[in-house]
């Protein structure tokens, strides 16, 4: 029998207009702290995005996304942050925040296969 490892997740959002805290789930991000795993799946809707908010840019959504991405995956970037470990990456991506991309609290779950966990987290949020 595989052991079953501990991980937490949460949903990233896009909140086009904060003032309105209208969001769509765009991606999820998880980590598992004992196999020092962190990654991210995302995609942009842009039909459902634009069902929020017709002017939404979405250029500099992607743009930001891809950052938030190469944050998760610790890529040398323009971001200091992608150069701490992946706990410091994690609760810095999930700290609460104004800003047009935002995390759903974080929740906690056990796995054999962060890869399948990640993707069966993704289809069931975002997809």
């Amino acid at each position: 029998m595989q052991e079953t490892k501990l991980y937490e997740y949460a949903v990233i959002r896009i909140v086009p207009r904060v003032e309105r805290q209208e969001f769509i789930n765009a991606g999820i991000l998880l980590f598992s702290k004992k196999q020092k795993y962190l990654n991210c799946r995302y995609e942009l809707n842009a039909g459902k995005l634009h069902c929020l908010y017709a002017d939404a840019d979405l250029e500099f959504i992607r743009r930001n996304l891809q950052s938030f991405e190469d944050i998760a995956l610790g890529k040398h970037s323009q971001s200091p942050i992608a150069l701490l470990d992946a706990p410091e990456r994690f609760r810095w991506l999930t700290a609460t925040r104004s800003t047009v991309i935002q995390c759903s609290k974080v929740h906690p779950g056990l796995c054999i296969d962060e890869e399948d966990t990640l993707q069966n987290l993704f289809d069931q949020y975002v997809k």
